[in-house]
């Protein structure tokens, strides 16, 4: 797909010329607890993410974001590099806990102020700002009292949404209301390894339903103040039964039910698919499914963020317990990932993401779609001239942003890509040893770096396209 040529500045990328329709949106995005730091300063609430890391054993190295990239005190200097990247767009994700520190209650006017500050700054740069609302940073108090669990936490969230769009409204349209529900249900509440570190299948489903009308009720309040485009962000993934038995064929779509169709069914279709409904009846009950919660659920939105990196590989194995993120899939295992792969260990699968593209757009039409998070980590190192070579990198995006352009082709409605992520940060769980970033970040000193992969990413957007010199 591609081929190194050192005596360029930029690896050679194929020449295939490919163009993407005009008014495609390119951009990056980040997330707050991942980058701003300054865990104290200001007013600023403790998260859930600030007592999680604190577990012994629960992040490697360590880690904390109480410093993260330094973001909150260096970013005017992080959007210069964005103007200089000639990024359309930037996606971020507010802070519950710096808006309001007990997740409800009076406003922080330090912490709000600073989300002013920011876009004020990214609009001065030319970047139109895509705001996500929650980004996993559950301020500290809320979770002490149910965290997801508990119903009334949606109801805080539906509040503090309206308190920052009243405060950003004149300058951001496009709103993001939840990223990756999957995420913060199962990984944090059913297989314990992201924060707040529970190990209970009832407690997840019940976040999960939570985090869906949390969704609705946001959507409800940010109509109501006038939002001009509201969208939900879900991780999602092509779901590969190992096999061609009809054991691996109902493997492969039970964990398809558990990993995709629990969110997009309810939002897009307004209901469960039959599947969740069974296994979460099997794992404490269907009591916390209320009234109209599936028509909240349900309110319309404007597009659809995807954040692809990889297909999930299932195969019918009797006998096997279930992997505690997928509670009700006994007798399904989960086989590991076949090179070549990230320095995350996931499979490097282009082509998963224009087969999700065009899924969607045939299961779902109607609802346009954006990729809102899609890239890897690699081991990248400066070398003696401070230059940070991730032709990995490079191959990856080329090949990913190949297999959107076929599935665009093929009539899937795909808006725009978001390369995830600006800079390199706290990677959740696994601290500060996973770098996914097109900008280096030395954590020792703060310097940003842009590496290879910037200066591609730049040609890419300057042409709307891929293949040609790099400029």
């Amino acid at each position: 797909m591609t081929a190194t040529t050192p005596d360029t500045d930029t690896p050679q990328t194929d020449a295939r010329p490919l163009a993407f329709p005009p008014g495609f949106v390119w951009g990056a995005a980040t997330a707050a607890y991942q980058i701003e730091g300054a865990a104290r300063d200001d007013g600023r609430g403790p998260s859930i993410w600030d007592t999680f890391s604190r577990v012994p054993g629960k992040v490697a190295g360590g880690d904390t974001g109480d410093v993260a990239c330094d973001h909150y005190h260096r970013f005017r200097d992080d959007i210069g590099l964005m103007a200089g990247l000639g990024l359309p767009a930037y996606r971020f994700s507010v802070a519950w806990p710096r808006v309001q520190p007990d997740g409800s209650g009076p406003v922080n006017p330090r912490g709000i102020g600073f989300y002013d500050r920011l876009v004020d700054e990214v609009l001065q740069a030319g970047i139109t700002p895509y705001a996500t609302l929650y980004h996993w940073d559950l301020p500290q108090a809320l979770e002490d009292r149910g965290g997801w669990t508990a119903r009334d936490t949606a109801l805080r969230f539906a509040d503090y949404t309206g308190i920052v769009h009243d405060r950003l409204a004149d300058r951001v349209d496009t709103w993001t209301t939840v990223n990756e529900p999957w995420v913060a249900a199962y990984l944090g509440y059913a297989a314990g390894v992201h924060a707040p570190g529970r190990t209970s299948a009832a407690d997840a489903f019940r976040a999960a339903h939570h985090l869906l009308v949390a969704h609705g009720l946001a959507t409800r309040r940010l109509r109501d103040g006038g939002a001009r485009r509201v969208s939900l962000t879900l991780n999602l993934a092509p779901i590969v039964a190992g096999g061609t038995s009809e054991q691996d064929a109902a493997a492969a779509d039970l964990v398809d039910a558990m990993l995709n169709r629990q969110f997009l069914d309810p939002v897009l279709h307004g209901a469960y698919a039959e599947p969740v409904l069974a296994v979460a009846a099997r794992h404490g009950g269907l009591d916390h499914v209320r009234g109209d919660d599936l028509t909240v659920i349900a309110e319309p939105i404007d597009s659809l963020g995807i954040n692809y990196y990889n297909p999930t590989y299932v195969a019918a194995a009797p006998g096997t317990p279930p992997n505690p993120a997928y509670p009700g899939c006994a007798g399904i295992a989960f086989p590991p990932a076949v090179p070549p792969l990230t320095a995350m260990g996931w499979p490097i699968v282009p082509d998963g993401l224009g087969d999700l593209l065009v899924r969607l757009s045939r299961d779902y039409p109607g609802v346009p779609l954006v990729v809102t998070e899609n890239g890897a980590a690699f081991d990248d190192v400066p070398d003696a001239d401070g230059r940070v070579r991730d032709d990995a990198r490079i191959r990856y995006l080329d090949g990913h942003l190949r297999a959107a352009h076929a599935a665009l082709t093929a009539g899937a409605d795909l808006r725009g890509y978001l390369v995830w992520s600006l800079l390199d940060n706290f990677e959740w769980a696994e601290g500060y040893g996973k770098r996914f970033g097109i900008v280096y970040v030395d954590y020792a000193d703060g310097r940003r770096l842009p590496k290879d992969s910037a200066r591609w990413f730049r040609d890419v957007i300057a042409r709307n396209g891929l293949g040609g010199e790099p400029a």
